[in-house]
């Protein structure tokens, strides 16, 4: 488990640097800043879009060993 959540942390800011970047490339593509309510649509659907992703990779992390879970059994 704590080589999982230690491989889980590095993908996490690895994953988070990466999609800011892509965020923001694709930001300046769109030229969202044309038209202020676009450009708030945009990012407040981008600024929330990374959660679901890194959730999975965090219940991934947390998800305890299978031997662990055996040795609990009586």
């Amino acid at each position: 488990m704590r080589t999982r959540k230690l491989l889980g942390t590095v993908a996490l800011l690895v994953f988070l640097s990466a999609y800011a970047l892509l965020v923001m490339l694709i930001a300046v593509v769109l030229q969202v800043r044309d038209s202020k309510l676009i450009e708030v649509a945009f990012y407040a659907i981008a600024g929330l879009a990374w959660v679901v992703p890194a959730a999975i990779l965090v219940r991934w992390m947390q998800r305890p060993d299978p031997d662990a879970v055996a040795r609990k059994r009586p």
